[in-house]
């Protein structure tokens, strides 16, 4: 059935004039026909050049806040401690292994220990004195950087009126990528200040402070190996870093005597002082026997036993202090 028909209402011939103060816009149908012709050249595989362009900017802007997150959540556990009232911040390092490695039996997980904290560098701080140099925790920090990637940072606090150069190096020249603290496993972090005794901070959420030398070189030793699993040789070797700290290091004259003679008598049964492997015991009366100066009149088992510990590369740290 065919529709009526309207009369058009006005003639083609008439012609309308377009105002000149208002914004011409472009013609839609002109737009649609060179998009299709763009989509047309693209759909054989081909990525338009701006969205690859976009897609690189965006990348890198989520790096740069994934570098800022890591960084600023590592600076707030810091921040966190009594200790942020830093006056300078000396250097920092990535140490790398050194010439002779030290084998443990068992491996220990950092996760297992520390806690899971995405995003932020665990981060283990100490304070200590200036006046007593921690000589066996330069040797355990020198035998984590064969274990782990350490981010070793030294600080001065404003008590400390100060610091010798020699301790302001004491962990290794600065790193390159140092401001990258999502490159490394563990936060190594020294700083100078005068406290009546050695303290480490870890975590102030989830654990109190450790205090004392030879309380922080058993937290540390345990990063690299777990304690022995017989009672009695985790009992020997504690007590042999007991001895360390309480005799040779703070004893008297006959105190330290005495201590070289058991050092003689255990090291003639073996070679080293908590049975055939090397342990925490060794770490700690090595370090007092020389900072106590009595490595040069010590019994022949002890010398021969110096200068194994010696070999194997990473008491270096500590001959520094004592030169």
């Amino acid at each position: 059935m065919s529709m009526y028909q309207v009369k058009p209402v006005c003639g083609s011939h008439i012609t309308t004039d377009l105002p000149t103060c208002m914004y011409n816009l472009p013609n839609v149908h002109a737009q649609q026909r060179n998009s299709s012709t763009s989509e047309h050249a693209l759909q054989n595989g081909e990525v338009d050049p701006a969205v690859k362009a976009l897609e690189a900017r965006q990348d890198e802007i989520m790096r740069k806040l994934y570098e800022l997150k890591a960084a600023v959540e590592g600076l707030a556990k810091t921040v966190s401690t009594p200790d942020a009232d830093l006056d300078l911040t000396v250097s920092s390092s990535l140490s790398s292994q050194s010439p002779a490695s030290i084998t443990f039996k068992g491996v220990t997980d950092l996760d297992t220990l520390l806690g899971k904290d995405l995003g932020a560098l665990r981060d283990i701080v100490i304070n200590v004195n200036p006046a007593q140099p921690p000589l066996t925790l330069l040797v355990l920090h020198s035998v984590l950087c064969q274990r782990y990637r350490v981010l070793s940072t030294v600080h001065v606090h404003s008590s400390a009126a100060s610091v010798p150069p020699q301790l302001l190096s004491c962990l290794g020249p600065r790193h390159a990528d140092s401001y990258a603290r999502q490159m490394f496993q563990l936060g190594f972090t020294l700083i100078w200040k005068d406290v009546p005794k050695l303290q480490m901070k870890f975590s102030v959420q989830n654990m109190c402070p450790v205090e004392g030398e030879a309380n922080v070189a058993r937290f540390l030793f345990k990063l690299l190996s777990p304690y022995p699993s017989d009672p009695a040789v985790a009992t020997l070797v504690d007590s042999w870093v007991d001895t360390a700290f309480f005799q040779l290091a703070e004893g008297s004259a006959k105190e330290r005597a005495a201590v070289l003679r058991a050092l003689n008598s255990a090291l003639g049964r073996g070679p080293w002082l908590a049975g055939p492997e090397f342990s925490l015991a060794d770490i700690a009366c090595y370090c007092c026997v020389l900072q106590s100066g009595s490595a040069s009149s010590s019994p022949a088992n002890v010398q021969r036993w110096i200068k194994s510990c010696e070999n194997l590369g990473h008491f270096s740290p500590a001959k520094l202090f004592l030169k």
